[in-house]
């Protein structure tokens, strides 16, 4: 990309010495990313963990283009190395050292960059796993579907080795454009330009309808599935989540602080390793993750049902259960079909046990099959949250038990737990819960396969 400079011209010294090199020297053995140019995207302060995806986030001039500072801080949270890349229009609605900041990265914005040797969009192309554009913009839109090379952001999209996410974020007028929606279907006939969104809700005007850009959290989900690994193709494995709640009347109800997140993470994460899921969700405020079937339920016996249709009769349907829901324990004897009205007196509530649902799964097993896991989040000491788990994981028969506190647990977005096994207990420290729920599956999936 240096045929716009004359001939015998030096090359002038990089700019911005200190910044860390994009490209360093060419290690002597060949790597798996390296191509004709022989360089790769090693460099760098970044946060990826090894093995996790290298995702490149471009960013395009839509109002939504803040909304990328979440994807990123998502994609990091799960390990992934994010390497931001920016068009003009966007630097102008956010700072590229916000996105410096979140990611340990520096910010690619120009194709023709002196201080980068190379040719960075083929740099770039070659060494992400997935190349991710959101939010994706009309104009985006139409110059992808033209194969158009005008830029950073598209000459990176065609040139790319990996799959090719885009998040297009529009006015409702401007996505059903007859010429947007001609564009939409060029990139889908192509198929080299995956879609996710837009969805249908309140724009920046104020107005409602489809163009909305997907949820950050739905977007890194989307690029994690598709940028890394797939160890857990092949296996079937049903997640719950989140709270029962039993309702007392139509309007109070028995519940418990559970917000779903723990579930949630362990889906997303199944679902982006390439497993087939199944989330059976109590009420919960989340989006669902990319790649899977959502259940929705809100009472015990409620999610009993979704939870015995998604095993089967024999069990015979699912290759491991994640069960972190936080099952109610109780429900009220009746459900009052009007509302109760307060008074002075004392009252009395009549409460019945709800069926346990883990041990009944365990109790019905008759083999190895499907790998059950459990979770006992409890209030005690650390010896006796690790004491109660060893009990749970014989009483109710099953394969593993995540013990962890209450206090640690709901509502957060990291969690100090340990695992139970029949061969011992690892305590694992405090975890993104992402990062958790990969260490659980690890394990389901290593029981899975023996």
């Amino acid at each position: 990309m240096r045929g716009n400079r004359p001939p015998n011209t030096p090359v002038p010294p990089p700019l911005h010495r200190e910044a860390p090199a994009l490209l360093p020297p060419p290690a002597p053995a060949p790597h798996p990313r390296e191509g004709a140019h022989g360089r790769l995207l090693r460099g760098g302060h970044g946060h990826g963990r090894p093995g996790a995806p290298i995702v490149a986030l471009a960013i395009t001039g839509s109002i939504a283009a803040y909304k990328a500072v979440e994807i990123a801080r998502h994609l990091v949270r799960a390990g992934a190395r994010v390497i931001p890349v920016m068009t003009r229009s966007a630097r102008e609605l956010i700072g590229p050292v916000t996105l410096s900041g979140i990611t340990g990265e520096r910010v690619y914005t120009d194709m023709f960059d002196e201080s980068v040797p190379g040719e960075i969009h083929l740099e770039l192309g070659t060494a992400a796993d997935v190349v991710v554009i959101a939010p994706a913009t009309a104009d985006v839109i139409a110059r992808l579907a033209m194969g158009r090379a005008d830029d950073l952001v598209t000459a990176l999209a065609l040139c790319a080795r990996g799959p090719v996410l885009a998040a297009p974020a529009m006015h409702p007028r401007m996505w059903a454009h007859p010429a947007t929606q001609r564009n939409v279907g060029t990139l889908e006939a192509d198929g080299r330009v995956e879609l996710i969104g837009p969805v249908e809700g309140e724009v920046a005007t104020g107005e409602r309808g489809m163009g909305r850009m997907a949820d950050p959290a739905v977007i890194a989900a989307a690029a994690l599935a598709r940028g890394g690994k797939r160890d857990l193709a092949g296996l079937r494995i049903v997640v719950t989540a989140g709270p029962t709640i039993e309702d007392l009347d139509p309007v109070r109800y028995l519940g418990n602080r559970s917000t779903g997140k723990m579930g949630f993470a362990v889906a997303e994460r199944a679902a982006a390793r390439g497993a087939q899921v199944t989330l059976i969700a109590g009420p919960v405020e989340l989006p669902t993750p990319f790649g899977l079937r959502r259940v929705d339920v809100r009472s015990t016996l409620a999610m009993k049902r979704a939870l015995w249709e998604a095993l089967g009769q024999e069990l015979d349907l699912a290759d491991a259960l994640v069960m972190t829901a936080a099952v109610a324990d109780y429900r009220p004897a009746e459900e009052h079909p009007v509302k109760r009205k307060r008074s002075a007196e004392p009252i009395a509530l009549e409460l019945v046990a709800n069926p346990d649902l883990l041990a009944e799964v365990g109790a019905a097993r008759r083999g190895r099959a499907p790998v059950l896991c459990g979770f006992a989040v409890e209030t005690d000491t650390d010896e006796g949250v690790a004491r109660e788990g060893a009990r749970k994981l014989a009483a109710k028969r099953v394969d593993l038990i995540v013990a962890n506190h209450a206090r640690d647990s709901f509502g957060k977005d990291d969690d100090r737990a340990t695992i139970l096994s029949h061969e011992g207990a690892e305590a694992l420290g405090t975890l993104p819960k992402t990062a958790l729920a990969d260490r659980i599956l690890d394990r389901v999936a290593a029981i899975a396969r023996r």
